[in-house]
């Protein structure tokens, strides 16, 4: 089981910043991508973005698109979601996930491993 260990949460005004990690000591030679998710409460969780291991190729959904960007550091064992003009309705826990292999789950793969969460809010 890869620990996925997640930081970059917190309360920001609209229009703010934040930048979510998700980092590991090594994610499998296997692992496909990793997947951002949101869950707000009384919502079902919602996958926003996911990006490959390997090369970096990164998805965003549509609703987040312009404003969140997914992201690795050179060494590959940080993933990053950066989130601009945060609105009132991006309010969630924000998790990060492991695709370990292709799957049915958002993106088309198998999320195996999760991230602790980590608390977005965004209020005035």
């Amino acid at each position: 089981q890869v620990q996925l260990v997640e930081s970059g949460g917190g309360l920001v005004r609209p229009g703010g910043s934040l930048r979510l990690s998700c980092s590991a000591s090594e994610f499998p030679p296997e692992s496909k991508a990793i997947g951002w998710f949101r869950q707000a409460p009384g919502k079902e969780r919602q996958g926003i973005a996911y990006i490959h291991t390997d090369d970096g190729w990164a998805y965003v959904e549509p609703s987040v698109r312009g404003r969140f960007t997914a992201s690795r550091d050179s060494a590959g064992k940080t993933m990053y979601l950066q989130m601009n003009g945060l609105q009132f309705e991006d309010t969630a826990v924000y998790y990060c996930a492991l695709g370990l292999r292709y799957g049915v789950d958002f993106g088309g793969y198998e999320y195996t491993s999760w991230g602790q969460g980590t608390q977005v809010t965004v209020s005035s």
